[in-house]
């Protein structure tokens, strides 16, 4: 098969196109031939050793994943050749990546891909997805009627984030940077938008929620938490899932004297249990169009190393080049 693959950590240009002998599914493995994986920024931290794990060499680089079941392990019990699937939390902790014409998975990351949903838009809103809900209910309990704020909603995640938080019942305020950001969030359903970059942000956003926001998504890499916790209202709890070298100050103070709460987490530590509660929730808001993720282009698989390359730019470098996930296509 071919596939995008590294011989060792590097970076984006250490990816290999080229053939890999077909996996083959263990007992409780499927065998999918992959039709459209998503890259994400824990994709290229990997794949450059930023964040250490062990790695099967060659490694598959890759989360996300939708196509079509071809073969089952003998102890496989929920899914048949022929199925449609998406899922994530591959390419992480040992695991083979799904940058490649065909792709091992263990049958509790695999969930059944809705009809009327095509293969890019389950691979699109995977990892996303998934980080969004276990985020906002698994972490900071959001209640039906409270007011989130997504620093950052015009990304992979904030964009994730704002339609999951509505799809909750949550009143939405998202910041952005470009007025083409700022009205794509808007279509997403933010409520309110407010230009992140402007001096009035923490102002715009009193306006908006004049008793503060219950609770702050963080997106970016280095948290601003006096910003933050200005915001905030008291009882709020805020959500950091970015930035693992980051080293911000903390206002322990103005902190505890609102009764704040704090939660970081990173989604492929969760549990197959969360994510295929997660799964069941985006499963239902993908299948009546209530959950699109933006996708800024497609590429071919033979373009991996290409699409890293981007991925890093944008997350790293803030390039601003990317409106939108990256799909590869094998």
């Amino acid at each position: 098969m071919k596939a995008a693959f590294i011989e060792r950590t590097g970076p984006a240009d250490s990816i290999v196109y080229g053939d890999l002998p077909d996996p083959t599914p263990g007992r409780r493995e499927v065998l999918v031939r992959v039709k459209a994986c998503a890259v994400n920024p824990i994709d290229t931290y990997v794949r450059s050793g930023a964040v250490a794990m062990p790695l099967p060499f060659p490694f598959v680089v890759g989360c996300d994943l939708a196509g079509v079941v071809e073969a089952v392990g003998p102890d496989v019990s929920r899914l048949r050749p022929g199925m449609r699937v998406w899922g994530s939390n591959q390419g992480l902790l040992g695991r083979q990546g799904t940058c490649a014409e065909r792709a091992v998975v263990d049958e509790r990351w695999l969930y059944p891909t809705p009809d009327g949903v095509t293969d890019r838009e389950a691979a699109a809103a995977a990892l996303v997805s998934i980080t969004a809900h276990l985020g906002l209910v698994g972490r900071a309990g959001l209640r039906p009627g409270e007011t989130v704020l997504v620093n950052g909603g015009s990304g992979g995640v904030g964009s994730a984030v704002v339609q999951v938080a509505k799809r909750l019942g949550g009143r939405v305020i998202a910041t952005a940077g470009s007025p083409d950001k700022q009205a794509r969030v808007a279509r997403l359903g933010a409520d309110v938008v407010v230009d992140y970059r402007a001096s009035s942000v923490i102002d715009d956003v009193r306006a908006a929620a004049p008793g503060g926001v219950d609770v702050f998504w963080e997106t970016q890499r280095e948290p601003d938490f006096d910003r933050a916790i200005a915001m905030l209202a008291d009882g709020g709890r805020m959500v950091v899932m970015a930035g693992r070298d980051a080293r911000p100050p903390f206002p322990i103070g103005p902190f505890y004297v609102k009764g704040l709460s704090l939660h970081g987490f990173v989604m492929f530590k969760a549990s197959a249990a969360e994510q295929a509660a997660a799964a069941a929730d985006i499963n239902r808001w993908l299948a009546c169009g209530d959950l699109r993720l933006p996708i800024d282009r497609v590429l071919p698989l033979s373009e991996t190393a290409s699409a890293h390359a981007l991925q890093e730019a944008a997350t790293i470098g803030r390039s601003g080049a990317l409106a939108g996930k990256i799909v590869i296509e094998p």
